[in-house]
């Protein structure tokens, strides 16, 4: 490699010329490096978008897909409780402390929205895409909110929900880490006051499925639950009967509390 050198410069001046030389080649590399992450990141973002885009319904029973191996293929939305709005975004809600944490750190995505009910014991929601839908929608995933949240077990026929971006959500607070399956909120809410607690439940061919009462989804055989006085357990064996299904797998994916079964 051939080295040009001025014969008018020292070697002091020579070293100089080197130095910075080769500040600007780390320079460069540190803004290359900035680039391919930020260009990862648009990946991995525009890849989680085409794996959320779904059909028209959500069910409990997901019907796995086969891989070119054969191999079996979940959905990535099969553990939740799961929904598609009338404007075909899918809707997911957590079971349990676990999954509330697990749905934000893992799906939670920009562009969503994140829904929970106003009161202490309340899923995780998120309305994929979210940021983009209609006020129906979000009306959707609202009741879906309201129904999963401990509303429906301490009777309530109505409960307040917010919607907030994903930038809002956090797992630190001014006092420090907030517990499992909770999280800080900041900045501004969009509210859905006074929320009713309803949800209609079928069979479909892809299994068994539940719909916010309010989504405009007209099903055959649907059949309307709202708050009661029947217990969770004989609710489900009343469904069972009249949807020739399973009663644990119904008493699953309904909410805790008691019912009343429409006609």
């Amino acid at each position: 490699m051939a080295i040009l050198l001025d014969v008018r410069k020292n070697a002091r001046a020579h070293l100089q010329d080197a130095f910075d030389a080769l500040k600007k080649l780390k320079e460069k590399r540190a803004g290359l490096t900035s680039a391919l992450e930020a260009t990862k990141k648009e990946m991995a973002a525009a890849l989680e978008r085409k794996k959320n885009e779904g059909g028209a319904s959500g069910s409990a029973r997901h019907p796995s897909s086969k891989t070119r191996g054969g191999r079996t293929k979940t959905p990535w939305h099969s553990p939740y409780h799961s929904f598609i709005t009338s404007g075909g975004r899918r809707v997911v809600a957590g079971r349990d402390a676990k999954q509330n944490d697990e749905l934000v750190a893992k799906h939670l995505a920009d562009g969503d929205l994140f829904f929970h009910a106003d009161i202490q014991g309340a899923p995780t929601v998120i309305l994929k895409d979210g940021q983009k839908a209609d006020g129906q929608e979000k009306k959707e995933a609202a009741q879906f909110a309201a129904s999963y949240s401990s509303a429906w077990k301490v009777g309530a026929s109505a409960v307040d929900v917010y919607a907030v971006k994903p930038s809002q959500v956090s797992k630190h607070a001014m006092g420090g880490y907030v517990g499992r399956g909770a999280f800080a909120i900041e900045g501004e809410r969009e509210w859905f006051r006074q929320t009713p607690l309803a949800l209609k439940i079928r069979v479909e061919c892809d299994g068994l499925l539940v719909l916010p009462a309010c989504h405009p989804k007209k099903m055959e055989k649907e059949i309307r639950l709202t708050i009661g006085s029947l217990p969770k357990e004989e609710a489900a064996r009343t469904l069972s009967s009249r949807l020739s299904a399973k009663a644990d797998e119904i008493a699953s994916m309904l909410p805790g509390g008691k019912f009343s079964i429409g006609q």
